[in-house]
């Protein structure tokens, strides 16, 4: 039964991962790159003092407006979503399945999804609900069927939102960490998901306003210490640079020459590099909609350009790091994969134990904070399908899958969350290119706005 269940999904994987997608996903950002004046590379500078700076300046900690987070907080717990598994796991599977040459295509999608991110998270607060509580209802689903007029797009979204989060955080984030501390300290596996189980409730249980607080608390330490790690990977390796980014892009175009034959398809190379990249910062997915939609703002597009950023810090930054250590190490071709790779190719180019500590600190808090953050995909989903009740179950489920989560195998899964991805992106990338000229003008108001012609 097992067997069949993975050919259906090498099945569609093989069709929602062909060259039609790939080509969808790059051509949409182009698109909305275009439309919206290359800002990502013209406008870069305002963007990061507009949220980075303003943040940490804590400029809108006592703004008032309807929402339950700050803007700042609501981009962290999107953060936390983005940063994790992918960025660590998920870039050494890239490689060691698809070469180094993965990394290239990785940042190719990521500057053309800085584009895309910013129209979802725009949308996403444009077609935003309140109830009557004050919570707030966002993502790709409301401006697909209300802004699209198309309600069936918005419950197909929906549908496939729910296995799209148990499955990417609930087991893979979670079994991420156990796996790797299993390996490290030999800490028993269901030890680690119990644990995380209670953690992760005692704060989902508390609502979007304390997901809000820890992400704000937690994704930039996690961040700041992995980024600095990295940093100083390659200064002291610094000969050894140019080496790496000569084989990354030598493997972009010609995997079977830079690999030794090891990696005979530009395709497999272009699809593990898309796919992995598209799991690391969700440009494209529509997900970025939900967790952005508590934000306190005046206009969508003020929320809207957290999008590049995340992007940027979390693809073209942190993947871009942590690829770089594993092609710099050796290690890609050692047998190793996943976490492990990247912890045993920290501990390699960093003297002393300081990267090793800094990549297994890394895996625990990368992957706890997904725990706590991607929750809010399904309990939004769910109640966009079932009503507001539905999120006590949903939270009840996330807490026990969490449990299953530690006990699991990856091979499979992985394949599963790439295909839930891809499945996902279609209905959004349908909505987001009809909705464009909305996304054009959001975005021409607020720049002009603030003096940005």
């Amino acid at each position: 039964m097992m067997d069949f269940i993975v050919s259906v999904n090498d099945f569609i994987n093989g069709i929602v991962w062909g060259v039609p997608i790939m080509v969808l996903i790059l051509a949409t950002g182009l698109f909305f790159t275009f439309r919206l004046g290359f800002f990502q590379f013209t406008h870069f500078g305002f963007m990061f003092k507009d949220t980075v700076v303003k943040a940490f300046k804590k400029k809108d900690e006592h703004k008032p407006g309807k929402g339950e987070l700050t803007s700042f907080q609501a981009a962290m717990t999107s953060v936390s979503a983005i940063v994790g598994s992918g960025n660590i796991a998920g870039v050494a599977t890239a490689i060691v399945v698809g070469g180094p040459g993965a990394l290239f295509w990785m940042i190719i999608a990521a500057i053309v999804g800085m584009a895309s991110k910013f129209a979802e998270i725009t949308l996403g607060i444009k077609y935003r609900k309140f109830n009557d509580d004050g919570s707030v209802r966002g993502g790709a689903m409301y401006y697909l069927a209300d802004g699209l007029k198309q309600k069936w797009l918005g419950i197909l979204f929906s549908i496939l939102v729910i296995p799209f989060a148990f499955v990417i955080s609930g087991i893979v984030d979670t079994n991420t960490i156990a796996t790797t501390l299993f390996d490290e300290f030999r800490i028993p596996t269901i030890a680690t998901g119990i644990v995380l189980a209670v953690v992760t409730g005692i704060i989902v249980f508390g609502g979007a306003k304390r997901v809000g607080y820890v992400c704000a608390v937690i994704a930039p330490f996690m961040g700041g210490a992995y980024l600095l790690a990295g940093l100083v990977i390659i200064f002291i390796n610094i000969t050894k640079v140019p080496g790496a980014i000569g084989t990354i892009i030598q493997a972009a175009f010609n995997p079977a020459a830079a690999t030794g034959g090891v990696i005979g398809s530009i395709l497999v190379t272009m699809k593990m590099g898309i796919a992995r990249g598209m799991y690391s910062n969700e440009a494209g997915l529509g997900t970025a909609a939900m967790v952005h939609s508590p934000a306190k703002v005046d206009s969508p597009a003020e929320q809207g350009v957290w999008g590049p950023i995340e992007v940027f810090l979390d693809t073209i930054v942190v993947c871009t790091i942590t690829a770089l250590a594993i092609v710099m190490s050796g290690l890609w071709t050692s047998g190793l994969d996943g976490a492990t790779l990247t912890v045993n190719a920290f501990r390699t180019m960093l003297p002393g134990d300081i990267g090793y500590w800094v990549a297994i600190g890394s895996v625990v808090l990368f992957g706890f904070s997904c725990l706590i953050s991607y929750y809010d995909y399904a309990t939004q989903a769910a109640e966009y399908l079932f009503g507001e009740k539905s999120k006590l179950f949903v939270k009840i489920f996330w807490v026990v899958t969490i449990v299953i989560g530690s006990q699991t195998t990856l091979g499979f899964v992985w394949d599963l969350a790439d295909t839930f991805n891809g499945l996902m992106i279609i209905p959004n990338l349908i909505g987001l290119l009809i909705l464009s000229n909305e996304v054009v003008r959001e975005k021409k108001t607020y720049f002009e706005a603030n003096g940005i012609k």
